[in-house]
């Protein structure tokens, strides 16, 4: 349990075979995961309940232990729901949730999330999982046991049947070893069955060498990289809805190897998105998806703004304004910080004429999803107006805003220091002159 993401699986079809030749063993690890469960969840450890209820779903799926444990801690879960509690329980269904559709009881607790998420008195990230949770259930989708590791025969398997209601006896004095009066006879038996199961040492390191040898082959042409980028690719163009992607998105992270490679998926939903002719939303609610649902993605999009803005003068009119509309649907809803816009400098010597059209449909974007006034309660929050600069960036800010139809954005360039010898520690109000503001409106009309 030191290691759920990677091992889960693999120790859980161990112990499948090893119960098929031991059930003692079967009962004993199975007993000291519920003790370690029920600890863990009376003392809110998170951590330690996410392992062990991976553990246990894995055997679940394996057939080692009765699907009553695994209702039961869902009903636990989700009696009293939080954003920690529900969440574990998504994440706890996702791993066993391709065995429990078949029990009558899965319904009921499909119902308690229907519940949970109709009353909304959750966060939206957590909203997101258990609809995420939904559309699995619907598309049937749920991994089940890999076929590499079902190792044993159903009517070989034996099932142990444990309640978290049970007084169960965790046999610590097991931990120390004390020698039996038949020793030697059950090391020998202990020793015909272990070659039963397990391979021979020398067919192991024959085996580990053909693994080396595949091993040192390297692959400069970055073929892997190109593969992924295709299979991004494909995943996002033929999916229905932005669910969908996002799902299938997340699916090729975790499947093909992409751990670590998640900007890569980013690179190519905002590729998409910028080869369109015409901006479509889909891309930008796949977007808003992954960066609520992890934070990697959050920081992957904060990095990707940046390097967009510095290099926007290399881009098209039309990739252009799909990027800026894009990064406007993450920004007005709150998928990215409102930090980002730190980036933009009102002036005119930082500005291009790419960069100036980049802002124009940026800002025209947020005033269609937040309104003027919104949009300047924000930007009073998070200003990127020159504030204190030279009375020309000043200036040139306000100008800047007018023309855009931000009527109130102005306000946030009206407090500022004019002297340019002597900056004032007070705030001196500037009045813009709105007949040339009204004369500049009736120009772009």
């Amino acid at each position: 349990m030191a290691s759920p993401g990677f091992t889960d699986d693999v120790f859980a079809a161990l112990a499948s075979v090893v119960n098929t030749k031991f059930p003692q063993i079967g009962r004993l690890l199975v007993g000291r995961i519920v003790l370690v469960l029920k600890r863990a969840n009376k003392r809110n450890d998170k951590p330690q309940l996410v392992a062990a209820l991976k553990f246990i779903a894995h055997l679940v799926m394996h057939q080692v232990v009765d699907e009553l444990i695994a209702l039961e801690m869902l009903t636990l879960l989700l009696e009293n729901p939080t954003n920690d509690s529900v969440e574990v329980a998504v994440g706890f269904v996702i791993e066993c949730g391709s065995f429990l559709c078949y029990h009558r009881a899965c319904i009921v607790v499909f119902d308690l999330f229907r519940t949970i998420l109709h009353e909304g008195q959750l966060d939206k990230r957590v909203q997101f999982l258990i609809e995420g949770l939904f559309a699995l259930h619907k598309a049937a989708k749920f991994q089940g046991v890999p076929p590499e590791l079902d190792l044993v025969n159903q009517d070989d398997q034996i099932t142990h049947q444990v309640s978290l209601l049970d007084e169960i006896d965790g046999h610590n004095s097991l931990n120390v070893f004390h020698p039996g009066p038949h020793f030697l006879q059950k090391e020998n038996k202990y020793e015909d069955l272990r070659k039963q199961i397990l391979p021979d040492e020398e067919e192991e390191a024959e085996d580990d060498d053909d693994e080396d040898e595949a091993d040192s082959i390297k692959d400069d042409t970055e073929t892997n990289l190109i593969n992924l980028r295709k299979t991004i690719y494909l995943a996002i163009k033929s999916s229905l809805n932005f669910e969908e992607a996002r799902h299938k998105l997340l699916k090729i992270v975790k499947l093909e190897g992409a751990v670590g490679r998640e900007m890569e998926l980013c690179n190519m939903l905002l590729e998409s998105c910028c080869r369109n002719t015409t901006y479509s939303r889909y891309y930008a609610l796949v977007g808003q998806r992954l960066c609520l649902m992890n934070k990697i993605y959050h920081d992957n999009f904060r990095e990707c703004f940046a390097q967009h803005y510095s290099t926007v003068h290399r881009l098209d009119t039309i990739k252009l304004t799909n990027l800026a509309m894009f990064y406007a649907h993450l920004i007005a809803t709150d998928a990215l910080p409102w930090r980002v816009l730190a980036l933009i400098c009102l002036t005119e010597e930082d500005t291009t004429s790419s960069s100036r059209i980049f802002i124009k449909v940026l800002f025209l974007e947020l005033s269609e999803h937040l309104g003027l006034r919104l949009l300047d309660q924000r930007l009073l929050q998070h200003s990127i107006f020159p504030k204190g600069d030279h009375p020309k960036n000043t200036r040139y800010a306000i100008n800047s805003s007018l023309p855009l139809a931000l009527v109130d954005s102005h306000k946030t360039c009206r407090t500022i220091s004019i002297s340019p010898t002597c900056p004032s520690p007070y705030p001196v109000l500037l009045e813009p002159n709105l007949a040339i503001a009204t004369k500049d409106q009736k120009k772009l009309v």
